[in-house]
């Protein structure tokens, strides 16, 4: 059985959905002096310090990175850990940063320890979202929109050397 995979994003097509996406959150966040991008680990967080290392090229504005780790498969089975201290996010406005965004079932359990500490405004940025929400769960930012079937898979690839987005 072989495996066929379908090069959707290339490095550099990756590299210009960051700087799309980095301008459009300052855009969106252009009287805020801080920002909080919180990735989703792994890949979440890999895109979320792309995004954050340009955001810093541009911006004086204050950008903290901070990670969350969830069991994606079964999210209320383990517990979610996080490297932040959810006080600091009062007030705050925070966006949750995923590779793919398919159901939509991540970010809405990822959202559960946030609700606890009021901040100012939860958004969230994918790299790719797959239109197949079953939660009511939208992005905010995008970088591709991609019409799949259920059978298909999107793999991310973050590793610095050739990052890709293929369908599998």
């Amino acid at each position: 059985m072989s495996t066929r995979q379908t090069l959707i994003l290339d490095s550099v097509s990756i590299q210009q959905k960051i700087h799309r996406i980095a301008y459009q959150i300052l855009e969106k966040n252009y009287d805020e002096q801080e920002l909080y991008l919180i990735g989703i680990q792994s890949n979440g967080y890999l895109f979320a310090q792309k995004l954050v290392a340009f955001l810093r090229t541009i911006t004086k504005t204050q950008i903290h990175l901070c990670s969350l780790s969830l069991n994606k498969t079964k999210p209320n089975k383990d517990e979610m850990e996080y490297d932040f201290d959810l006080k600091n996010l009062n007030k705050k406005t925070v966006i949750l940063v995923d590779d793919v965004a398919n159901t939509g079932r991540t970010v809405a359990y990822a959202l559960k320890p946030l609700l606890d500490c009021l901040p100012k405004k939860i958004e969230v940025a994918v790299l790719v979202d797959r239109e197949h929400k079953l939660f009511p769960i939208s992005s905010d930012y995008v970088g591709l929109s991609l019409s799949t079937t259920h059978k298909e898979h999107v793999n991310v690839v973050l590793d610095g050397v050739e990052d890709a987005v293929y369908l599998v």
